[in-house]
């Protein structure tokens, strides 16, 4: 039989390096689900009989899935067995992607992928767990490497779905990942540790204490914050560098770009570091040098804006960026009640992928109406903006409310 979560945090010194690497595989697999239908757009909607002006139904569909995954299920977390809810989760995704790949019209594969965004969410499920099992002193380590799997699952998934349709079209990259998330589901059930939550409350309290949690926590509204500023620009570059990379200088294929995201890919390398140094207590000084490297990779993709080697440079500086206040603000929160850690988390998340939407919805405005300079100014605002409220943190209550 498995052991307790709790067994593994105090008896073992936490999970083992193979237990970390399926946890990482696992996040980077769930999460890559919301972005599969990104790149395929263009081949879903003829084939489901939607009209070129409501085909982004598709990706709003999942993200407002995913958003309400968070708050919905997410907090379950703190009411009821851990790995038996993420084993359901699992087998709900299962069920809801052969959906998407079966489905013949529009509406039936709209309600696919709304229940695609809401079952990934057994990602944030998984990245609360991997803290539970862990010891303080090696917490920001171990979340950093499960992490490290999820920004990978969140970069590969475009190309991935972009190389599988091209050679055995749309329908298949839903019908494997379905596959995938079948097996995962047999696989995490004999693996994972059961962790059962005490609560003193049911599921409607437990909905209703979120606010009370958002309002009450300083150190997680500032930490979303900062996510929800990282996270707009990652939205908001790898949504609009593609385009980028069709047109002139560079005429790019799908391939071509699937090759660039790759290299992008990078960054996420970064993601053990963040863990290592928020362990260390330098959560302060590292957040800043995140907001700087999101500064500098617009920068960098202005000035370079004709090289695709300065793009390469600046995707692998803004990623590792956003990774590091990824794993920061989650190494903070983790810090904070354990009994509330999944709520917490799904606030958290739930917060900052709004963010991600904007960055975006923008992503496509700005270059139609702006090209290339037109992303990059933006992002670098954003990313100045992110810097001039972290420099709020360094001054007197502020400083104490932030964590370190």
């Amino acid at each position: 039989m498995a052991e307790s979560a709790a067994q593994l945090r105090e008896h073992d010194g936490g999970p083992s390096s193979g237990l970390i690497l399926l946890l990482a595989i696992s996040c980077g697999m769930a999460v890559a689900n919301i972005y599969y239908a990104q790149p395929l757009i263009g081949l879903i909607a003829p084939s489901i009989g939607l009209g070129p002006a409501v085909a982004g139904l598709v990706v709003t569909l999942t993200q407002l899935g995913y958003c309400a995954g968070l708050i919905l299920l997410v907090p379950l977390g703190d009411l009821v067995e851990n790995r038996r809810l993420v084993a359901l989760t699992l087998a709900g995704s299962t069920l809801a992607l052969l959906g998407a790949g079966l489905a013949t019209s529009a509406p039936v594969f709209l309600l696919a992928s709304l229940l695609v965004g809401i079952a990934s969410v057994a990602v944030q499920m998984l990245v609360p767990l991997a803290a539970h099992m862990t010891p303080e002193a090696r917490r920001g380590q171990v979340v950093g490497k499960v992490m490290s799997g999820l920004l990978l699952g969140i970069l590969l998934a475009r190309p991935a779905a972009s190389l599988i349709a091209d050679h055995f079209g749309w329908r298949s990259v839903f019908i494997l990942s379905a596959v995938l998330m079948a097996g995962l589901t047999v696989i995490l059930s004999r693996r994972l540790p059961e962790r059962r939550p005490h609560p003193q409350a049911g599921y409607g309290a437990l909905l209703r204490s979120l606010w009370p949690v958002l309002r009450d926590t300083p150190i997680l509204r500032r930490r979303a914050a900062y996510q929800t500023a990282q996270f707009c620009n990652f939205s908001l570059f790898w949504t609009a560098v593609p385009l980028h990379l069709m047109e002139s200088p560079f005429h790019l294929s799908q391939t071509g770009i699937a090759l660039f995201a790759l290299a992008g890919a990078a960054g996420a390398l970064v993601a053990p570091l963040a863990g290592w140094l928020a362990d260390r207590g330098l959560t302060r000084p590292s957040t800043g040098l995140a907001f700087a490297f999101a500064l500098c990779a617009f920068v960098i993709a202005w000035l370079g804006r004709d090289s695709l080697a300065a793009l390469v440079v600046a995707a692998v500086v803004l990623d590792a960026g956003v990774q590091m206040t990824q794993i920061q603000g989650q190494r903070a929160i983790y810090t904070l009640r354990a009994e509330i850690r999944s709520r917490l988390n799904g606030l958290y998340m739930a917060i900052f992928f709004l963010g991600g939407a904007v960055g975006s919805t923008m992503a496509s405005l700005l270059f139609t109406q702006g090209g290339w300079t037109g992303v990059a100014w933006f992002g670098g605002a954003v990313a100045l903006a992110g810097m001039a409220y972290y420099l709020t943190e360094l001054t007197g209550r502020q400083a104490a409310l932030a964590g370190r």
